[in-house]
């Protein structure tokens, strides 16, 4: 008996762990496969031939090339994008994902590698100016975003219940429901903002000022197991703003001149 319990116990010591390194791992699968919204234009949309294509698909394909090894785009919705990566039908979450508290208990998450602004969308009709001018309205959102949270704190704050809430499962969702006046406003970010209003399908909507919230800093996970593959997208995203590709993907898709700083006073 002493024998067969010094021969387990020397067993768990020499084992190796139970998992591979991730970064081995899509080397040789040759691939590196990306979660990324495709509704959520200038981050994520489908461009000529039907293509991926926007901030957060071209991040991905800077971290394969890194890699030495080709993207692979997976369409992410908004609510699946954790899922996706903790069911392993992707390796990474570039998708313009918030990294929250309550998120943090399922995937891990890399330092900021884009910033946004929140503001009001609205109609060109509707008459509101504000976020406060909402107050009272028929607004909505994406169910489990960030800009959702926005939009429900001003209703608390307001003193208003969910009544006249709605949620949506996607972007696209939400912003064809504002066409159609089924709601008076959603929060959207600043980059999104400045894109829509200038496709013909939704050329009715404007932004109407600032949301009372501060910069959201977004983050790419990984599962919460690839320690390793972590500490590289931390690296491959210091590299990226060092060499000025984060600006020049910044420009190019946002259109919005100078790139804002990837840091939070006191924190980052």
């Amino acid at each position: 008996m002493k024998k067969i319990l010094f021969v387990a116990v020397l067993s768990l010591i020499v084992s190796p762990p139970a998992w591979a390194d991730k970064i081995d791992d899509i080397v040789k699968a040759g691939q590196l496969r990306c979660g990324s919204m495709l509704d959520f234009p200038p981050a994520g949309f489908r461009g000529a031939g039907n293509e991926p294509d926007g901030y957060d698909v071209q991040v991905c394909r800077d971290m394969a090339q890194a890699l030495g090894v080709r993207a692979v785009i997976v369409e992410t919705s908004s609510s699946d994008r954790v899922p996706a990566l903790v069911a392993n039908r992707i390796d990474v979450l570039v998708a313009s994902t918030s990294p929250t508290l309550e998120r943090a208990k399922t995937v891990a998450f890399s330092a900021p590698y884009v910033a946004y602004a929140n503001v009001v969308l609205t109609r060109a009709d509707s008459g509101v100016t504000s976020f406060d001018d909402l107050k009272g309205r028929t607004v909505g959102g994406v169910t489990g975003t960030t800009t959702e949270a926005i939009m429900l704190a001003g209703l608390q704050g307001w003193g208003q219940g969910k009544d006249k809430y709605t949620g949506y499962g996607s972007e696209i969702d939400s912003y064809l429901a504002l066409t159609q006046g089924k709601v008076d406003g959603l929060v959207v970010t600043n980059t999104v903002g400045s894109v829509l209003g200038k496709t013909p399908q939704f050329r009715n909507l404007v932004v109407a000022g600032p949301t009372p919230s501060q910069a959201d800093l977004c983050a790419i996970a990984v599962n919460k197991r690839d320690g390793e593959l972590l500490r590289w997208v931390n690296l491959f995203l210091w590299r990226q703003t060092r060499i000025g590709r984060y600006a020049e993907l910044y420009g190019k898709y946002f259109g919005l001149g100078t790139p804002p700083a990837l840091t939070a006073d006191g924190t980052y």
